[in-house]
């Protein structure tokens, strides 16, 4: 159960993390509609992040609740949104 825990609460932590790049990478031009996407995006890396970093950092006692896992889904989760947000930016 504690696994469940971890892996909703890096879904979560990749929706803040897009969220907060909404606000720090500033788009003028954005039409209406990237919001979910960057939502979205943000959290699928969180969770793939999350995943190779209790892999990498704790293998043979996997735990989702674990520093490398949190430090994995932010770092992955960052990475995902700020090239969508610049992505987006310099296709405009």
């Amino acid at each position: 159960m504690e696994n469940w825990i971890g892996i909703g609460i890096w879904i979560l932590m990749g929706c803040a993390v897009g969220l907060a790049m909404k606000i720090v990478v500033k788009n003028p031009d954005e039409t209406p509609g990237h919001t979910p996407v960057l939502l979205v995006l943000a959290a699928f890396g969180a969770v793939i992040g999350g995943m190779l970093g209790v892999g990498i950092f704790h293998l043979y006692e996997p735990m989702a609740l674990s520093i490398g896992g949190m430090g994995g889904a932010l770092l992955l989760s960052s990475l995902c949104a700020f090239l969508y947000r610049w992505g987006v930016r310099s296709m405009v």
